[in-house]
């Protein structure tokens, strides 16, 4: 079978992922109901939020001309229907600190929720860093943000066990970006993946793993950096 034709992701990574999903739905709500979390969103006006949505809307055709060049090992990504704005989309940084993707205007990015306990996020792990190692610049990022609870000691030790070296280390303990995307119906569960522009809009997305290594997926972020 040709390179372009190849499935992924494999049977059992699916029934890994969906697997994963729902656990990942359960502590979702347990932790909404608790309360917890250190990184809550702050309040946006609403008409900047619609300012938001608005431009990103707009992009329809490009999100399905982004999406056109997912083929192969990242086929699965899906153009936003319609794109909108994620700029809201709340975590904590490297140095511990709440941020938004906001944050990240002018740079492409990667986004992808994981979590230790996810057997397909651990099995994806070291493409996505393959990929901010080749890929990563002012222009682009793979921003990979841990949804483990409690503290950082089992995902880094995770990360330094497997030897990634290039990724940067995004938190969000709260499961508050899960649940902010699961309200949108962009997260069925772990791993899910996001593509979003320098402009903060939402262009393609994908629930379960990819190989984000290979040459389809390259392929794909260059897709995703022209102009």
């Amino acid at each position: 079978m040709a390179d372009g034709k190849k499935l992924f992701p494999a049977p059992r990574l699916i029934l890994a992922a969906l697997v994963a999903g729902a656990l990942a739905g359960a502590v979702a709500v347990y932790v909404r109901e608790s309360g917890s979390g250190n990184n809550e969103p702050q309040p946006v006006a609403a008409a900047a939020v619609g300012k938001d949505d608005a431009v990103c809307a707009a992009k329809t055709e490009r999100a399905k001309k982004v999406a056109a060049a997912a083929t192969g090992q990242v086929a699965a990504l899906l153009p936003a229907d319609p794109p909108q704005s994620l700029k809201t989309l709340a975590f904590n940084g490297p140095d511990g600190k709440a941020m938004t993707l906001a944050d990240r205007t002018g740079r492409t990015v990667l986004v992808n929720l994981w979590a230790t306990w996810c057997a397909p996020c651990r099995a994806e792990m070291p493409a996505l860093d393959a990929l901010q190692k080749e890929k990563g610049s002012d222009k682009f990022e793979v921003m990979a943000i841990n949804v483990d609870t409690g503290d950082d000691t089992k995902p880094k030790a995770f990360l330094d066990e497997i030897g990634v070296k290039s990724l940067a280390h995004y938190r969000d303990a709260s499961m508050g970006v899960f649940n902010d995307l699961k309200k949108r119906g962009l997260a069925l569960g772990l791993p899910v993946t996001l593509l979003v522009d320098g402009e903060g809009c939402l262009i393609g997305h994908m629930n379960g793993p990819a190989e984000w290594s290979g040459a389809d997926a390259i392929r794909l972020m260059d897709a995703a950096l022209a102009n």
